[in-house]
């Protein structure tokens, strides 16, 4: 018997957007997408076009880049909002637009602060104009999980009848328990006498740590979309991990009735690629993508999994694409094998000159380190993308000085708006003497929140990947640096995040898109 389709609607890009320090521009979006497109998710939510130029444009940027996936853009259940949708997605080849309102009483009566009717009467009609860009329509009750079950069963059936062909049910505080949740998805489906005309929906958050456990919940009962983000991504605790609720699904056929279209060897590359963009880096003990997922240390385990594999491991670490990254380039590799690689990876150039001069930093790079690892290459391509874009910042030269007994040392060079400026200072350590020899110059008045340094490979010539997350009148900014010198790769990410923090360009998502 063929089971149900699991529809994946990853909101990585949007919901996960909203972690503080996530942001991210319209390039690396694509970037993403175009990752979750190679994994094969069925939506990607590119974003919520009303909230900002800056997000308008990196939807309409993702609808133009993906082919195989619906792209789909959040939108208040206001007209505005939707109109701005519908144009975003103009060149969407699937587009899907939705939208949503509060229905806890909480929510009601203290945010929106208007009468049950009117929430019902505004969702009807928001569904209703969204229709007017595409067949496509979803509709999410906010704060689901704390609403009355009457009233969801009434606006549901609603906006079902306005043409809504998919029902989202956020546990948006991360409230409720996987039975309660589960249960109320039945009786939803139950009750609700044109259930049959739509696909049920669950987008739960991680508050509790349940929300890979209340969509799985959900999906024994009837739901057949999870909204969930790589690696778990998104604002407070996060949300349901793809990974999690795709592996735990496809290695339990045995009780789950569905199953998922995602190739999961690709589930990796695209958890390094999210990681390395946001700065937020994936802790080793975590499930599927973590550096210690397959890892086994006790002798007894390490026994068993070498008589049989599955006597420890109910998962293949190949079948997620822990294995797929090969060494394969080394400094006598020539240029075709070097695009050749780098297209297997899913980064093509769009110029011959983007190519010389990738090339040329694989060149440099290869000089320093014996072996190049797909995380190197990745680094390499973040690094170029960052440098292309606009700065008015450059770091120069760097020395520092730092011997035992003696007070550490740094001396910075920047090219600041074309003028070449040189700073110094002591700190408690190099890379704090560096990154107080950079506010010399420039004097951003910015706090640091966050200095995170992973090694992208093994090995003691390992590139050092570091962020650096700064803060200044509210706005929070990521920058990123790479280099085999762990002080350089400080100096390039703080100079990074400097860069972004001067830049025009502010996006901020309304605490209304709280979904």
């Amino acid at each position: 018997m063929s089971k149900d389709p699991l529809i994946i609607f990853d909101t990585t890009l949007r919901d996960g957007e909203q972690s503080p320090g996530a942001s991210m521009n319209r390039d690396e979006k694509v970037r993403i997408a175009k990752a979750l497109e190679r994994l094969r998710v069925d939506v990607i939510e590119a974003g919520f076009p009303a909230a900002s130029p800056g997000d308008f444009e990196a939807v309409q940027a993702v609808a133009s880049a993906v082919d195989d996936c619906r792209v789909c853009g959040l939108a208040r259940a206001l007209a505005q909002d939707i109109d701005r949708a519908g144009e975003a997605l103009k060149a969407a080849r699937q587009p899907r637009i939705h939208t949503f309102i509060a229905t806890s009483p909480i929510h009601m009566e203290r945010k929106l602060r208007m009468p049950p009717d009117q929430v019902v009467e505004r969702a009807v009609a928001a569904v209703k104009h969204a229709r007017r860009y595409t067949d496509d329509v979803e509709f999410s009750p906010e704060d689901a999980g704390r609403s009355e079950e009457d009233f969801l069963c009434r606006i549901i059936e609603a906006v079902i009848a306005a043409g809504a062909t998919t029902i989202n049910i956020p546990d948006t505080v991360g409230y409720t328990l996987p039975h309660e949740f589960g249960a109320l998805i039945a009786r939803l489906i139950e009750r609700i006498p044109n259930a049959d005309r739509a696909v049920f929906s669950v987008h739960c958050h991680n508050d509790l740590g349940l929300a890979v456990a209340n969509s799985l919940a959900a999906v024994l009962n009837g739901a057949r979309q999870v909204e969930c983000t790589i690696n778990g991504l998104g604002e407070r605790a996060g949300n349901a991990a793809l990974e999690e609720v795709v592996m735990a699904v496809r290695t339990r056929q045995d009780v789950f009735p569905c199953d998922t279209r995602i190739n999961t060897r690709e589930i990796v590359p695209c958890s390094k690629l999210v990681a390395s963009i946001t700065g937020f880096p994936v802790q080793p003990n975590k499930a599927i993508v973590g550096a210690n997922a397959f890892a086994h240390e006790s002798g007894i385990h390490q026994d068993g999994v070498l008589k049989h594999r599955e006597t420890y491991e109910i998962m293949r670490a190949e079948d997620v694409g822990w294995k797929a990254n090969r060494m394969v380039l080394g400094k006598h590799s020539g240029r075709n094998a070097f695009r050749t690689r780098m297209k297997e990876l899913g980064i093509e150039f769009d110029t011959e000159e983007a190519l010389n001069e990738a090339f040329a930093r694989f060149k440099e790079l290869a000089d320093k380190k014996h072996e190049i690892f797909d995380e190197d290459l990745q680094a390499l391509i973040s690094e170029q993308i960052l440098e292309a874009e606009a700065e008015r910042v450059k770091l120069i030269a760097l020395h520092v000085c730092a011997d035992t007994g003696e007070t550490p040392k740094a001396k910075v060079v920047l090219k600041v708006d074309s003028e070449e400026k040189t700073g110094e200072a002591e700190g408690s350590g190099v890379v704090d003497a560096t990154f107080k020899a950079i506010e010399s110059i420039l004097n951003t008045g910015a706090t640091l929140l966050l200095y995170s340094v992973n090694a992208i490979t093994t090995g003691t010539d390992a590139q050092g990947e570091v962020t650096v997350r700064l803060e200044k009148a509210g706005r929070i900014v990521n920058g990123q640096g790479a280099d085999t010198d762990i002080v350089i790769a400080s100096a390039k990410a703080y100079v990074h995040a400097v860069n972004r923090l001067l830049s025009p360009e502010a996006r901020k998502h309304p605490q209304a898109a709280d979904v």
